[in-house]
């Protein structure tokens, strides 16, 4: 499906410099590859604060940097996954509701802990938490946050 779209774009600048890396490296995280996603989204960083669409008024979704982000996470690269995920949650006002915003807080939470930085890892996890305060508690990524939570020190 990704060549297709890429063959039916061919002069898309947004489908082929935004989403086709982000989808690209999305694949290559599921084929357990993070590294190679790493580098797909190399071509991804002077756009990563750009609106993926032409309509005004339409929130960034930031989708390569929370893929990068899971990328490093996936790598066992605590520290500079929590530098992605962080420079999501310093730009909240661009992501708006995207929910790109609320799982960077879940990101960060996982990146600290995978760092060794507890403190900040609860941390992380109670705003995710405070977000999802009123979440259906049988979301299988909630339960798996507080799983979580509970393990940290």
């Amino acid at each position: 499906m990704v060549e297709e779209l890429a063959k039916r774009y061919p002069e898309d600048s947004l489908v082929n410099s935004y989403w086709l890396p982000s989808i690209r490296a999305s694949i290559e995280i599921s084929r357990n590859n993070p590294a190679k996603a790493v580098e797909v989204l190399q071509a991804i960083n002077p756009y990563e604060f750009g609106t993926p669409t032409p309509a005004p008024n339409v929130e960034a979704t930031m989708y390569p940097t929370y893929v990068r982000a899971q990328a490093y996470l996936a790598m066992k690269k605590g520290k500079e996954a929590a530098a992605e995920y962080q420079k999501i949650v310093d730009h909240r006002a661009l992501i708006a509701n995207f929910i790109n915003g609320s799982l960077s807080r879940l990101g960060l939470g996982r990146a600290y802990a995978l760092a060794g930085d507890d403190a900040q890892a609860k941390t992380a996890y109670q705003d995710f938490f405070a977000l999802w305060k009123d979440a259906d508690p049988d979301i299988p990524i909630l339960k798996e946050a507080k799983a979580e939570y509970a393990k940290l020190r």
